[in-house]
């Protein structure tokens, strides 16, 4: 990696006297509901902005894309997770390669353009997004002048992937310097460090809160315990690395699998007493560990530093996953096993040595030393809002019958289906994919079943 430039300071927030419009100040965040990272990360984002005296409006980019292409998409991208772990590693690396999204690319998210434009109220200040689709779409946007306020991406992981820097996007807000000397030398635009934004329950325990979680739990009074996650969706070798945490003897795991039901179900019977589905209460949760060991590096990473948990990476899943864990290790946060006779050092010094307690501290600074990515928003919503000629004009009706209906929705349905796998294949996933199928063909009755039409 190229010598890393001075972190970019963050803007001042200027005081409210300073705003000259008596108008509402009124901002878009974009998310993706892929996982839970990129929609948590718009809602801190949105909790601060509110704070601020802002309004604030919320689009899920994956409807934006016409026809349930989004559907596809985060169906495709969790079935290779899960079933061909390797071949999201190529699409990751290929994606990351080029300089620009490849034309299929483009045509997909140029369908998201005229539905983001309609779906900007009049008064609106700036557009912030947190999925580097839309910050695409944005940024192709401002550069033919359809969008008339400035576009910011916020960088929610702490390594960042090519597709996150998109030209015409006016500036660039990163979560600690590591990222923001990442995406500096990609060429984007006005980088900023401007810190994490996490769920304000997220801090160190307070006296009695400890003994409290562990109990609400039913987790062990005393034992230390290692909160093992796995994301939203329980993606990744995550039996092998609970088995591999309580064989070191010096935690108890404690797994969640998000949504992934069938995971909880699988660790009970290979003896895993504490794994849980989807935890409503993570914060409780955390303070009832001692250490967090993650496979993805995303918002849970961040939740955690604000809690005050060291974190390890091990195991991790492609792509993302594995750049985001070296991040954080040349950040200093967490510590990045990569074999598994290391596992028990690494846990050893996190849980009992001096390396748990400089990374309690560096993962606390991280949320106290920035500023935050309200005054860096701030400082860009000066522009006037666009004007009503700046948005496309909803098409046509057009004929009324069902049947023109039915057969505009067929072939949005078609076209969409077509870019999005054209998409997967012209990256190179298709050896994957089909290794996968040959091995359990059964999986992929789903995907038949949306090409179909058929949504139950």
């Amino acid at each position: 990696m190229p010598d890393r430039p001075d972190p970019l300071p963050g803007p001042a927030l200027a005081p409210p006297a300073a705003h000259h419009d008596p108008g509402p100040r009124r901002i878009v965040v974009v998310s993706a509901s892929v996982g839970a990272g990129h929609d948590g990360a718009a809602a801190g984002l949105t909790e601060r902005l509110r704070a601020h005296g802002y309004l604030v409006d919320r689009q899920n980019f994956l409807d934006l894309l016409p026809a349930g292409a989004g559907r596809l998409v985060c169906g495709t991208y969790h079935r290779l997770l899960t079933w061909a772990p390797e071949g999201y590693q190529h699409l990751y690396r290929a994606t990351d390669r080029t300089s620009r999204p490849s034309w299929i690319w483009r045509a997909l998210f140029r369908s998201a353009e005229r539905r983001l434009l309609r779906g900007l109220p009049p008064d609106t200040r700036a557009v912030v997004s947190t999925y580097p689709g839309a910050s695409q779409v944005l940024g192709a946007l401002r550069r033919r002048g359809l969008l008339t306020v400035p576009a910011l991406t916020y960088l929610t992981d702490f390594s960042v992937h090519g597709l996150w820097i998109a030209d015409g996007v006016d500036a660039h807000l990163a979560v600690h310097a590591v990222p923001a000397a990442q995406a500096h030398a990609q060429g984007a635009a006005a980088v900023t460090v401007a810190g994490p934004v996490t769920d304000a329950r997220f801090s160190p325990p307070a006296d009695g809160q400890r003994s409290a979680a562990r109990a609400r739990f039913g987790l062990p009074a005393h034992a230390p315990l290692a909160l093992l996650v796995a994301g939203s969706w329980g993606v990744g070798p995550v039996r092998e690395a609970a088995a591999e945490i309580r064989a070191t003897g010096l935690a108890v795991p404690v797994v969640v699998c998000g949504r992934n039901s069938a995971l909880a179900g699988h660790l009970r019977q290979d003896g895993v007493e504490h794994a849980f589905g989807w935890v409503d209460d993570m914060p409780g949760l955390m303070h009832a560990c001692d250490v967090l060991v993650q496979n993805a590096g995303g918002l849970t990473s961040l939740e955690a530093f604000a809690a005050g948990l060291p974190v390890a990476s091990y195991r991790c899943i492609p792509g993302h996953g594995r750049t985001n864990a070296e991040a954080l290790e040349e950040a200093g946060l967490a510590a990045w096993v990569r074999r598994p006779d290391d596992l028990g050092p690494v846990l050893a010094e996190l849980l009992n040595g001096s390396r748990g307690g400089d990374q309690r501290a560096a993962g606390l600074a991280l949320h106290r030393s920035a500023p935050g990515p309200v005054p860096a928003v701030a400082a860009r919503t000066g522009n006037r809002p666009p004007s009503p000629a700046s948005t496309p004009a909803p098409p046509s009706s057009g004929p009324k019958g069902p049947s023109a209906r039915g057969r505009r929705r067929d072939r949005r349905r078609l076209g969409a289906a077509a870019v999005t796998v054209a998409a997967t294949l012209s990256l190179g996933v298709l050896a994957p994919l089909a290794c996968a199928y040959e091995h359990a063909p059964g999986r992929f009755t789903a995907v038949t079943h949306y090409l179909h039409g058929d949504r139950s």
